[in-house]
């Protein structure tokens, strides 16, 4: 955990650059961005606090510390809620098996004109309801590949599937990224990266800018084999008292082509409408 927050906060650094807080750019520079004399004076603390920080042995760092490096590294709140995590890791956060209240199957189930699925912890597909499964083929797929980062990096369909597959790459592991910081002593998600570096080069240089997304909204460009082009758009809804979990549903405006697509392929699939499928982590 401390080089995960070495190289966060180093990565931050390199992405600022001094004339965006107001000092001199000039002279030469054997790294890109800030330098840590100048984060540190910019933040009000010493250098050697600084470096102490950046290399995870500075003992009760407060708030106002932290405030003030997320302030000079212009993090937003996703970066500055992951630095906290980094600097503040908890024996505690050992991840407990996953489960799908209920509720949330049932909303599944009634979501019957629209792709809609359950994501957990490491981007685990744990439910989905049969429109979700026309689409991806989550049944189809053994329970340890019902996966979202293992389809983005390791099916070679999914390059065609993803129109904008490098997009869908960096927020995936920055997503990762993220998650990585919440459980630190989760051994699947450990696994799931040493696996996903090892056997793509694309996942290992994107875990290596230390990125780190909260999925919340976007679009989805999507080429499905059977009805063609689909331009999605998602919302995903973290219910309450579940943080770790979210519903993605997939929508489209009325009228689109999209829309026609999306009920063609729901003909095609000829899936029932009932009790989605779904799978323990």
């Amino acid at each position: 955990m401390n080089h995960d927050l070495g190289e966060f906060l180093r990565s931050r650094r390199a992405r600022v650059r001094p004339d965006d807080v107001g000092l001199p750019s000039g002279g030469r520079r054997r790294v890109p961005g800030l330098r840590r004399e100048e984060l540190a004076l910019l933040a009000g603390v010493s250098v050697d606090y600084y470096m102490r920080l950046e290399q995870g042995r500075a003992p009760a760092i407060s708030d106002s510390v932290l405030d003030a490096v997320a302030r000079v590294l212009r993090l937003d709140e996703t970066e500055r809620a992951h630095l906290r995590n980094l600097v503040r890791p908890t024996a505690s956060k050992r991840p407990a098996p996953q489960h799908v209240r209920a509720g949330l199957r049932r909303l599944l189930a009634m979501a019957d004109d629209v792709p809609a699925f359950v994501m957990g912890r490491r981007a685990d597909i744990l439910a989905w309801n049969p429109l979700a499964d026309a689409l991806y083929g989550f049944g189809g797929q053994a329970p340890e590949d019902r996966n979202a980062a293992r389809h983005t990096f390791l099916r070679p369909e999914a390059r065609t599937f993803y129109r904008d597959w490098p997009t869908v790459a960096e927020d995936m592991v920055a997503f990762l990224r993220l998650d990585a910081g919440r459980y630190p002593d989760d051994a699947r998600l450990a696994a799931l990266v040493g696996e996903l570096s090892v056997k793509d080069e694309t996942f290992r240089k994107l875990w290596a800018q230390h990125r780190v997304l909260e999925k919340t909204h976007g679009i989805k460009l999507i080429h499905h084999a059977v009805v063609g082009d689909l331009d999605l758009d998602y919302e995903t809804l973290q219910p309450t008292g579940d943080p770790d979990v979210v519903l993605a549903m997939y929508t489209a405006p009325v009228g689109s082509p999209t829309e026609e697509r999306l009920k063609l392929l729901a003909s095609w699939a000829a899936v029932p409408s009932g009790t989605p499928s779904e799978q323990q982590a």
